[in-house]
């Protein structure tokens, strides 16, 4: 609601609700549609958790990747193969708001829509990074190495550890989905692949943790 980016079209709150997100934001200057928690049981389904708010917008505006790149100032890009997954797809975007990414990259097929459910688990970050969707993945890290990127996967088999990685340059990190990680032609395409060292007897992280500490490691060295 604060986004200036965001069209809004109905604010459907419940009576607490609405009192509730006043104390938290201030005044609401956005129509207010008054509802019961019944109703958006019904608009949203039984099983989705709303806490009497329902926001019907625009999407925001699609930025190109390359606007991305050139905005980056150091601090890296998140490029996503095929990590379809709202949860871990908004989880990443929360980590990538928190620990200094400049945007994230993914297809247009294969990848969650932008909607409530990634929204949620994103916790406000779905406004803050911005999100550029591209047609060929392969392409789209091809001309980030044009434009000066280094290009690293995150691979659990990877001989170099990403505390050993040169942060030096800009960096685009590169992650694949649950179980099937990166697919074999984006493999190619990276510079460098890279694990993050583990002492457990569990070696395998989920996507959006591996991406937080990922990202956690690019921000020390950043300030070293």
């Amino acid at each position: 609601m604060k986004n200036p980016k965001r069209r809004v079209h109905r604010l459907m709150l419940t009576e607490n609700a609405e009192r509730r997100l006043i104390e938290a934001v201030g005044p609401i200057t956005a129509k207010i549609d008054r509802v019961t928690p019944r109703d958006l049981d019904r608009l949203l389904g039984p099983d989705t958790v709303h806490q009497g708010v329902a926001l019907e917008t625009e999407p925001l505006p699609e930025p190109d990747w390359d606007e991305l790149a050139r905005a980056a100032d150091g601090r890296p890009l998140i490029v996503l193969d095929q990590v379809t997954d709202p949860h871990n797809v908004g989880a990443i975007l929360r980590s990538s708001a928190v620990f200094g990414a400049s945007g994230l990259v993914m297809t247009h097929r294969h990848s969650p829509p932008l909607n409530g459910v990634l929204a949620k688990s994103a916790s406000g970050a779905l406004e803050l990074i911005p999100v550029a969707l591209v047609a060929n993945l392969a392409r789209a890290m091809e001309e980030l190495r044009e434009a000066g990127f280094a290009l690293v996967g995150l691979d659990g088999e990877a001989e170099t550890a990403i505390e050993d990685l040169d942060w030096s340059r800009p960096t685009a990190l590169v992650m694949g989905s649950e179980g099937k990680g990166l697919r074999e032609l984006t493999r190619k395409t990276c510079d460098t692949l890279a694990r993050i060292s583990t002492d457990g007897p569990v070696a395998s992280l989920n996507v959006s943790n591996a991406a937080a500490i990922a990202l956690y490691a690019a921000m020390r060295a950043r300030r070293k």
